[in-house]
């Protein structure tokens, strides 16, 4: 096998949904976003204005991703999507999830 340089340098990225990525070094946890402290959270950073970054494209959220940096990521996907996505090196880089993946379209609680 050749070893390109390009390809061992990329960052392994997580697709947390519609073309948004998230570097893997960084997650600290993927929680499910029906728990009331985290709903709390959620909605106390809405307000705040910072540290919330919203990847559902106007999507029900289902699982908020945390990141060292302090950050936290609403995604679309199920917590179980993304320890999949995770837990499988050649799936890091799905750039659309799956029909099984993708949640019908409901507004954001």
């Amino acid at each position: 096998m050749i070893h390109d340089e390009r390809t061992s340098s990329v960052p392994p990225l997580l697709n947390v949904g519609f073309y948004n990525f998230v570097l893997t070094d960084k997650i600290v946890a993927l929680v499910r976003i029906d728990s009331a402290p985290v709903k709390r959270l959620v909605q106390q950073l809405r307000r705040e204005g910072t540290r919330l970054i919203d990847a559902t494209q106007g999507r029900r959220t289902r699982c908020v991703v945390f990141l060292s940096s302090g950050q936290i990521v609403l995604s679309a996907l199920t917590q179980e999507t993304l320890a999949k996505r995770l837990s499988r090196p050649d799936a890091l880089f799905t750039p659309e999830p799956t029909e099984e993946e993708l949640p019908e379209a409901e507004p954001d609680e």
